[in-house]
């Protein structure tokens, strides 16, 4: 069936993701922040973009939530329909990397093959993994939802840390114990790490 797409081709931009980096005065790059539900991956991610905006990055976060209402709209939450999200959220990031933006995405993404699929189809360097570890207790505490609950209830299938594993990162770029220290403690770490890779200059943060 693809036999038919052959003749659609790449085509080049003139203005190359070197030109819009240097217009932004940043790097650009791919933050996959993953983690239970409940392990602070959205917050931190949005709490980032705010520090980055601030100080005039550009910025985009992709929500695991705010996808799910568009993009993955037709997806459930079965393994095939969660590879098929994250793939298509990995594409989505690969494009806003060549257009020169920090792009955070804050997904549970379980599976460490889906992930790895992820960093696979950027160059090396261009994706950030960045593990959400947080105990399931205090992520149970912290469900505001209730989801956790209804999972063990049985009323939620498929639930990632109850009906469904989690695979956590083998070996992550950063690993940030959100559990153990504050927002603005989790935030400057990666912060740090960004300046201290050349992403974002000293003035960015």
């Amino acid at each position: 069936m693809r036999n038919e797409y052959n003749h659609v081709v790449w085509h080049q931009s003139q203005v190359t993701r070197a030109c819009r980096e240097a217009l932004n005065g940043h790097k650009s790059v791919i933050l996959w922040f993953t983690g239970l539900s409940g392990a602070g991956k959205s917050t931190l991610a949005h709490a980032v973009e705010k520090r980055l905006y601030e100080q005039k990055c550009h910025t985009f976060v992709l929500d695991g939530d705010n996808v799910r209402h568009g993009l993955s709209s037709d997806l459930g939450f079965d393994e095939a329909d969660r590879k098929e999200n994250i793939r298509r959220i990995a594409q989505v990031a690969k494009l806003m990397l060549e257009a020169g933006h920090i792009t955070l995405t804050a997904f549970i993404s379980p599976f460490r093959m889906e992930r790895n699929l992820a960093r696979q189809i950027v160059a090396e360097g261009d994706f950030i993994e960045i593990y959400c570890k947080c105990a399931l207790t205090v992520c149970e505490q912290r469900d505001v939802k209730g989801l956790y609950q209804k999972a063990r209830l049985g009323e939620i299938p498929n639930f990632t840390g109850i009906s469904s594993p989690y695979e956590a990162p083998e070996n992550p770029e950063l690993i940030i114990d959100t559990d153990q220290s504050s927002i603005d403690e989790c935030v400057q770490r990666v912060l740090d790490y960004l300046q201290g890779k050349g992403i974002i200059t000293a003035a960015c943060t």
